[in-house]
């Protein structure tokens, strides 16, 4: 809510205790698609119709006459059925230009987090192979969740959960040692579920050279497995900086194993009485705690379940001082989210403690067709294959226009072109834009003086327009940080954009007049700032020259 919407709404709350002696926070403000309606119109007149027992344009008459006079507030009317329109003084939204030229890329940070540590995990692909398209949309999204949630104010950690403790590591051990072994002439195969990529060829070929055939001679699975998990894991690494992600924190499933955890885990859901037997095999109580059914933490052989080390994790983020955990699934995951919660609230946490969101499939179209494999490697469809084919700045524009629980398609020929068809070239090219006009007034030898005062030459419909997304800024972060709604963010990029190109279509900046160039300049300077901080959240580059 900007400061304008905060007066507005204090003067109708207070109109209504005065004529009715009414207190309600209910109070709902939205802008008028003709401006002949005013700046802001609210229908609370209507809403209070069948409570107050009147005519909405009789409540309406009344709170009207009750408003108490305010500086900002030029004029209201009353519209039927029962709107009441205000009318804005234009100077009160100069002053979004100061704000931010004082603020800079602080503008809209908020407190809303204040005091409340998040843990947002998200990728924690199994460190088997490369990075696909799918973990690619939970990458950027987990990432720009993080970025605006720091904004927002929370402490905020990303976190990678790196499988190395389950059978998946055990193939790629054996795939690896299969491998190394077929180097030296040997017929040796790779297991039912191994691992066939580039990758495993290279992790044994880089083996062969640093120990010879000792592993013919001796065992090597446990050095084929940490140098498999460690090349990998650095591959991924790899692309996920190329991509503007950083974790965190980089945390091991087998540390659960060797530091305890999961056995101490499984005694304490034992000693709290949440646990059952029931044909040899050892039973959660999770419909106690919402889910559908009771789950197998312990098999009747005696091997854990995947649930059990997951109830650890969590245990451990918990103990780590975390208020609210995020994770980001697959698809897969949907029916997973109520075991864990229920074992979460086993072992301490609260009902909201955990946050679920899951990702739905990513279609790569290309020529208007669907594409499932990569031309390079003729496998799936990779993070890298992404970057390399539209650049790290296309793939996660398109990936944060997208809200995630929705489908979406991917078209490589549009994230390539050079238009404004091309969401993201549309809106780098606002940035580009506006600086282009910075080098002209320096080319100019123009003085630049930012002016944070009175605004006398800057009175253009566009410009209002502008200024009204600008000061939308703050509430639009506090917003996405709470619906984690990132798409949000994008939008609001477009349309800031979209206002940008519009008022430099019919409003000259490098006008010859000291005082109307400065002024502005001033407003290109604050809509920059903004800009370039809006993209930073998505993860994406504000270019000087396109």
């Amino acid at each position: 809510m900007n400061q304008v919407e905060e007066t507005l709404k204090t003067l109708i709350k207070k109109a209504l205790y005065n004529a009715f002696s009414l207190e309600t926070n209910d109070i709902h403000l939205e802008k008028p698609s003709e401006k002949s309606h005013g700046d802001y119109a609210t229908n609370i007149a209507m809403t209070l119709a069948k409570t107050l027992r009147k005519n909405p344009m009789a409540i309406g008459e009344e709170i009207i006459a009750s408003l108490e006079e305010n500086p900002i507030v030029e004029n209201v009317e009353l519209a039927r059925p029962g709107f009441i329109n205000f009318f804005v003084d234009k100077s009160v939204f100069f002053t979004v230009i100061s704000e931010i030229l004082s603020q800079k890329e602080k503008f809209g940070d908020g407190t809303i987090g204040e005091d409340r540590r998040v843990n947002i995990e998200f990728v924690s692909a199994n460190p088997t192979g490369s990075l696909h398209v799918g973990h690619a949309r939970g990458a950027a999204a987990g990432d720009t969740m993080a970025r605006i949630m720091k904004k927002a104010g929370f402490e905020v950690t990303k976190e990678f959960y790196v499988n190395d403790g389950g059978k998946q590591i055990e193939n790629l051990a054996k795939s690896v040692e299969a491998r190394y072994k077929q180097l030296f002439g040997i017929d040796a195969a790779i297991p039912e579920d191994g691992y066939h990529g580039r990758e495993i060829r290279a992790i044994a070929q880089a083996m062969k050279e640093a120990h010879g055939d000792r592993f013919l001679k001796e065992d090597g699975l446990d050095t084929f497995r940490e140098e498999g998990v460690k090349r990998l894991l650095e591959g991924l690494k790899e692309d996920l900086f190329a991509f503007g992600v950083e974790f965190d924190v980089f945390f091991s499933e087998k540390s659960l194993y060797e530091e305890g955890e999961v056995e101490k885990t499984l005694e304490f859901l034992q000693n709290e009485g949440h646990t059952y037997k029931h044909e040899g095999a050892l039973f959660l109580k999770t419909t106690a705690f919402g889910d559908e059914k009771d789950r197998v933490v312990v098999k009747s052989d005696g091997h854990y379940t995947y649930l059990l080390p997951d109830i650890a994790y969590h245990k451990n983020k918990l103990s780590r001082g975390f208020d609210l955990l995020i994770d980001i699934l697959g698809g897969d995951h949907h029916g997973y989210i109520p075991r864990l919660k229920a074992g979460i609230r086993m072992v301490g946490g609260e009902d909201d403690t955990l946050e679920v969101d899951i990702l739905q499939m990513v279609k790569v179209l290309q020529d208007g067709k669907e594409i499932k494999m990569s031309k390079r490697s003729g496998k799936a469809i990779t993070l890298r294959d992404l970057i390399d084919a539209v650049g790290s700045d296309a793939v996660r524009y398109f990936f944060a226009k997208h809200s995630l629980n929705t489908h979406m398609d991917l078209d490589l020929d549009l994230a390539i072109k050079q238009s404004n068809d091309n969401p993201v070239y549309y809106a780098q090219y606002a940035h580009a834009r506006i600086m282009s006009v910075f080098r002209k007034a320096q080319e100019e030898q123009y003085d630049i003086e930012f002016v944070n005062d009175e605004f006398t030459h800057l009175d253009h419909e566009k410009v209002y327009d502008l200024l009204d997304a600008l000061s939308e800024y703050p509430a639009l972060i506090e917003d996405a940080a709470k619906t984690r709604n990132f798409h949000k963010v994008t939008n609001y990029i477009h349309d800031l954009a979209q206002k940008l190109h519009t008022l430099y279509s019919a409003f000259p900046f490098l006008v010859d007049k000291k005082r109307a160039r400065n002024e502005r300049l001033s407003l290109l300077e604050a809509v920059r700032i903004v800009l370039k901080d809006a993209l930073r959240l998505i993860g994406v580059d504000a270019p000087e020259k396109m």
